[in-house]
């Protein structure tokens, strides 16, 4: 990964090209293809991006760490029944603004919020 801004790190592999962002309802990153096989419409504008179309990622739901900002991947959050819950985000990423859509599963569902500047321990250093 090579960072990009301070939003985005980019990523290559498998003919593809693309880039992560923070997602602040998630807590976690989340990928867009921006060229290749399956690639988003990019802007690109690396400090105020916009993907088209809209950014669904779907997954496991997983607990947060103690530090309350990064999830435990060791630890899936869990239903009444015992089975894991699915993780839903649902966004419109445009001029660096992001649109949570009224089907994620976080407490930002419904708000717009700028693009969060990736966190310290994903930022490369000079």
């Amino acid at each position: 990964m090579g960072q990009k801004s301070e939003f985005l790190s980019q990523w290559e592999g498998g003919g593809q090209k693309g880039v992560h962002y923070w997602c602040q309802g998630c807590r976690g990153i989340h990928g867009v293809v921006i060229e290749g096989p399956g690639a988003w419409g990019f802007n690109g504008d690396y400090e105020k991006p916009t993907f088209t179309p809209s950014v669904l990622t779907t997954g496991i739901a997983y607990e947060l760490k103690a530090d309350g900002q990064n999830r435990d991947l060791g630890k899936p959050t869990r239903d009444a029944n015992g089975e894991p819950k699915k993780l839903i985000c649902h966004t419109f990423v445009r001029d660096g603004m992001v649109q949570f859509l009224g089907d994620c599963g976080h407490e930002f569902a419904g708000q717009t919020l700028p693009l969060p500047p990736l966190p310290a321990w994903l930022r490369e250093e000079p």
